[in-house]
């Protein structure tokens, strides 16, 4: 066999799947709408884009320290003691290539052979391949409830850890959920981990996309002693529409961070040098940016949701933070259309992408058959267009 054992058991990434068949069909003249991607439709900000353009311009094209420059280390710990009441030192924070290289590098020393990693589901593509990239076994939690907006409790995070359990991802805002957790929960959930001396990976990269007067809460913030269990995760991707910029950070004890820049260092050296010029700029410079993106999703949101909610077979809950929304759509299985049936999200995805010329991903991909994503970081006339084809393409489901 020539392809190792651990990298054929990776599953590739079916929101890029379905993104890239989206982009094929769009360059062979197919009018497509798309509700797959997992980034905002806006534009990087102006005063960012003229830092990466300032920083290439001055020569600013070189190797760095493989952690990340000191400046905009210096700022993301400004950043946490701002919005997140949480004092990192520099020494504790490192600058990779976006959040998701973070999250591998957290996993990749955190976790020896063997050792478990509990994922609530449903979760974030990359979570459970990541796990299996890092050598150590997922264990997904199925039992989360869609009236409880899918979040974990106390009780199923006790009922899931054995001896073997290493560490707890956890996203608040969560993707493909939307859902956000309560202090009270985050403080269940802490409490456990600090009895049990268990690790919790916080995602928390949506943390400033959040609707309905609710304010996001590091788990890190609680108290000292899940602050040392911590390892905090996020990026400048989401807030500032930089997610092709490649920058994201990870805060922790300083044991973990030193070991993840070691790693760090020996597969990718340093993030782009520009393009940490550019966050720098994003962490510092003016913030109207992110009020204005979330105003605009917050208006597609509840667009998107009471829409979802008149669809044959769809029932869709109002997410809280993030953007997606995230329908059950095991009403429309059983339907049938010339001759074959909806048997489950997988084939009612093929459907739409085939007849109405939409592209949404199954909840499968997500550890939630049953569902669909749809990315509402589209315009408004493509929502709007996206949704009156889906409506009548299942209408005509028997």
């Amino acid at each position: 066999m020539i392809i190792s054992k651990r990298a054929s058991s990776i599953s590739p990434s079916m929101t890029l799947a379905i993104s890239a068949k989206e982009k094929q069909m769009k360059a062979a003249g197919i009018d497509v709408i798309g509700f797959g991607a997992g980034e905002p439709d806006f534009d990087t900000p102006q005063p960012i884009k003229e830092a990466g353009i300032a920083a290439i311009n001055s020569g600013f094209t070189k190797y760095t320290a493989s952690s990340g420059i000191p400046e905009l280390k210096k700022a993301v710990s400004e950043k946490f003691k701002r919005d997140n009441k949480l004092d990192y030192a520099p020494s504790q924070i490192l600058i990779s290539c976006g959040a998701k290289h973070s999250l591998f590098n957290a996993l990749f020393v955190l976790c020896d052979e063997g050792e478990e990693v509990i994922i609530p589901s449903p979760y974030w593509v990359s979570y459970e391949e990541q796990v299996k990239m890092a050598g150590a076994a997922p264990v997904i939690i199925n039992e989360t409830r869609e009236e409880n907006d899918f979040k974990l409790t106390g009780e199923l995070f006790r009922q899931a850890i054995t001896n073997k359990t290493k560490a707890l991802l956890l996203n608040s805002p969560c993707n493909p959920t939307g859902s956000v957790y309560e202090r009270e929960e985050l403080e269940e959930l802490a409490g456990i981990a600090v009895e049990k001396g268990i690790y919790i990976i916080s995602d928390e990269v949506y943390e400033y996309i959040i609707y309905d007067g609710k304010r996001h809460l590091s788990l890190a913030s609680l108290n000292p002693q899940i602050k040392d269990l911590t390892i905090t995760i996020n990026a400048v991707s989401k807030a500032y529409s930089m997610t092709g910029w490649r920058i994201g950070y990870a805060a922790g004890p300083k044991e973990i961070i030193d070991a993840m820049d070691n790693v760090q260092s020996h597969s990718t050296s340093n993030p782009a040098s520009m393009a940490q010029k550019a966050a720098l700029a994003a962490l510092t410079g003016p913030q109207e940016c992110i009020g204005f993106m979330v105003a605009a999703f917050d208006k597609r949101r509840r667009y998107i949701v009471e829409r979802l909610n008149k669809i044959k077979g769809f029932s869709c809950r109002t997410p809280a933070g993030a953007f997606y929304a995230f329908p059950n759509v095991s009403g429309a299985f059983g339907l049938r259309f010339n001759g074959k049936t909806i048997e489950d999200s997988f084939s009612l995805t093929e459907f739409l992408l085939d007849q109405a010329r939409v592209a949404v991903v199954p909840g499968d991909a997500f550890g939630a058959p049953g569902y669909l994503r749809l990315s509402y970081a589209t315009s408004d006339e493509n929502i709007e267009k996206g949704l009156d084809r889906i409506e009548e393409a299942v209408a005509g489901l028997e």
